[in-house]
């Protein structure tokens, strides 16, 4: 900070426009306010009195209401979980307090983190910043709508079948799925645990790589995460001469809208600028990737879920009997959409389905990660568009969850294979945002930032 304004004036600021705005767009459940103010007025001590501060003190942020606050509520989006206080930080806010971020609140999203649109939320739905009468896409709806709206420097959501890089796409944003196994999964409540990964919503991609960069890393309470050096903001400018753009056909067939189609490639042949290379590619497994996820990622959740029973903690519906008491409970606190893959993720399980469906399911989910594994000793990025169809109504597809699963058909795979993957705006149709996706290989974080980092340039100028 150049001393123009202090962290309290900028926090009261964000507050107050939160307070505003947020009656028509919801990006919000609840707000911090107390401690946001408590915290930038330890920023301000500390800038007064020349001490050492990190890249992300004093700024306001916002986290997606499934991550764990010591202290705060963390509902999930649920009614399930309405009145249950966290007891303790997620490790990502444990490392985002120790810079003295500044917590503006928790963000509304799909409920459990189950949708693509922001519809399903106990606490009504997400509006988009860009058209109200279109949705901000989900998960993550909250998160993307506050910093597309100005509501938040940055947020954090989680991305289990592109519910990061859908919303950031549907907002003007961009947002970071990283490898998994890359951020701590710790103090998040779980949907299914193979798949779920923490990662930034921001409105540049230099601030992307300065959030990842600060939340990465080893944690004793994940088993899951491999320590690799996370240092990405030194390599943004890195040349991309002879670097290969892989181009998959089958992501560029019917079904994508043709506008959206035309804006991507134009963008892929400005590619040509650095010296990069494009290259036609064919991923034929990735078809499956979708059918895959709504078979393993249902039989996790269902697991995962099974905790949710009105005896331990949240919601509970009171009833004569336990059996009943338990039914009530998730008749009445479970939404329509959960207790739809909760159903299905039974039935994937259950006895003389197992092998025909999960067990199967997996073995398919293995030919995808290696066939992910190939296309990367040929080519360097993969570039895909990020949703096929620009933002859509409310209640266009609500009816049709068929229709709603096909939002995630160009995200999906890169969490089937476990890769990280980029969303990026590239420009609008029709007043809405279109978002750009690019893949790497795994832990090749600072190699997809520095392509769109120079992309963003690019279009700067």
């Amino acid at each position: 900070m150049n001393g123009d304004f202090t962290s309290v004036e900028l926090t009261e600021e964000y507050l107050k426009k939160i307070k505003k705005d947020d009656q028509k767009l919801n990006a919000f459940i609840s707000l911090n306010e107390d401690e946001a103010l408590s915290v930038a007025s330890l920023v301000d001590e500390k800038i007064k009195t020349k001490q050492k501060i990190g890249w992300l003190s004093g700024l306001p942020m916002a986290i997606k209401d499934i991550i764990l606050v010591e202290g705060l509520k963390c509902t999930a989006g649920s009614k399930m979980l309405e009145h249950y206080i966290a007891p303790y930080s997620a490790t990502v806010v444990e490392k985002l307090k120790k810079q003295n971020a500044i917590i503006l609140g928790k963000t509304n999203l799909d409920e459990f983190a189950m949708g693509s649109s922001g519809e399903n939320s106990a606490f009504g739905a997400t509006k988009n910043p860009f058209d109200d009468k279109k949705v901000p896409g989900g998960s993550s709806s909250g998160s993307a709508c506050a910093v597309a709206a100005d509501l938040a420097v940055y947020a954090l959501g989680s991305d289990t079948g592109g519910s990061i890089r859908q919303p950031a796409a549907f907002c003007g944003l961009v947002g970071l799925k990283p490898t998994y196994g890359r951020v701590s999964r710790h103090g998040l409540i779980a949907l299914a645990s193979s798949f779920d990964q923490i990662g930034p919503l921001t409105k540049k991609v230099e601030d992307a790589a300065i959030v990842f960069e600060n939340i990465a890393g080893v944690d004793d309470f994940d088993s899951t995460i491999i320590d690799k050096e996370s240092e990405v903001l030194s390599f943004l400018g890195s040349s991309l001469k002879n670097k290969i753009i892989g181009l998959p056909s089958e992501f560029f067939n019917e079904g994508l809208d043709p506008e959206i189609k035309k804006m991507v490639l134009a963008q892929v042949e400005k590619l040509k600028d650095f010296g990069l290379k494009i290259k036609n590619i064919n991923l034929p497994f990735s078809k499956y990737s979708l059918a895959i996820y709504y078979i393993l990622m249902t039989a996790e959740l269902s697991s995962n879920l099974a905790r949710f029973d009105g005896v331990r903690y949240g919601f509970r519906a009171e009833n004569e009997t336990l059996n009943e008491m338990y039914e009530k409970t998730r008749a009445l606190g479970f939404g329509d959409e959960v207790k739809r893959r909760m159903i299905l993720g039974t039935f994937v399980l259950s006895s003389g389905y197992h092998d025909a469906y999960y067990k199967k399911a997996q073995k398919v989910r293995q030919l995808i990660k290696d066939e992910f594994k190939k296309a990367f000793g040929e080519v360097d990025f993969i570039i895909t568009p990020t949703s096929p169809f620009l933002p859509f109504g409310f209640g266009e597809k609500s009816a049709d969850p068929l229709a709603m699963y096909l939002s995630d058909i160009y995200t999906v795979p890169a969490n089937v294979a476990g890769i990280p993957a980029l969303s990026m705006p590239i420009g609008e149709i029709k007043k809405l945002p279109v978002g750009l996706q690019i893949l790497g290989a795994d832990f090749h974080e600072k190699e997809i930032l520095n392509l769109a980092w120079q992309m963003e340039k690019q279009s700067q100028n």
